[in-house]
């Protein structure tokens, strides 16, 4: 059984609540995509077998349980203790201490931005809310950013699933294409802010 077919069982067993726990592991352990995920749940919506709006919501309850999660984890123990972990274990959920190391770093310096748009990032979504957690952000900010930022993508990827659900390669393009934009409106948004500290600097001197 492949990948795609034990979601489907599961989705087909559990129902939303399958959604959901599929969403948790999604963010919890990366290889299981929501790429996967939400447009095989939004195609089974599509047959009948569930509504889209239920799809959505489960979807997005689980992403967000395990978002809490991963931002307790990292406002719970000290920084030594996560990269000593991520050390031994980290490569088991393809994560390195690097990554965590760069995630805390970006976020430090880009805060609630890189939470709404990290959740619609692949693999992205699954770190940066340790460092969230580890930088002490308040966690109503947390939830709220991370909220829209994974209503946006579930919604996305489950609508995709629902209207293009039958035809494969389509879907694959417009994913393909979808993480190339989200990339670039993170890159001007962040180059946006890079330019206003740098004119704010201009006007203090």
């Amino acid at each position: 059984m492949n990948l795609q077919d034990w979601i489907l069982s599961i989705m087909e067993q559990l129902g939303y609540l399958g959604i959901a726990f599929l969403m948790f592991l999604d963010n919890i352990f990366p290889p299981i995509p929501s790429e996967i995920i939400m447009p095989s749940a939004g195609y089974s919506a599509s047959l009948g077998q569930h509504t889209l709006l239920g799809v959505i919501i489960a979807g997005c309850i689980g992403s967000l349980l395990a978002a809490a999660v991963l931002y307790w984890v990292g406002y719970k123990f000290k920084h030594e203790t996560i990269f000593r972990f991520t050390d031994q274990y980290g490569k088991y959920f393809f994560t390195t201490t690097d990554d965590v190391k760069k995630a805390l770093i970006w976020f430090e310096k880009h805060g609630h931005r890189i939470v709404f748009f990290g959740r619609m990032i692949p693999a992205m979504r699954s770190i940066i809310s340790i460092p969230a957690g580890m930088s002490h952000m308040p966690f109503w900010k947390f939830m709220l950013f991370s909220s829209l930022g994974t209503i946006i993508w579930t919604t996305f990827l489950a609508c995709v699933g629902f209207f293009f659900g039958e035809n494969q390669a389509l879907m694959t393009e417009i994913f393909s294409q979808a993480n190339y934009i989200i990339l670039v409106i993170v890159l001007v948004v962040l180059m946006f802010i890079l330019y206003r500290k740098y004119q704010q600097k201009r006007i203090v001197k």
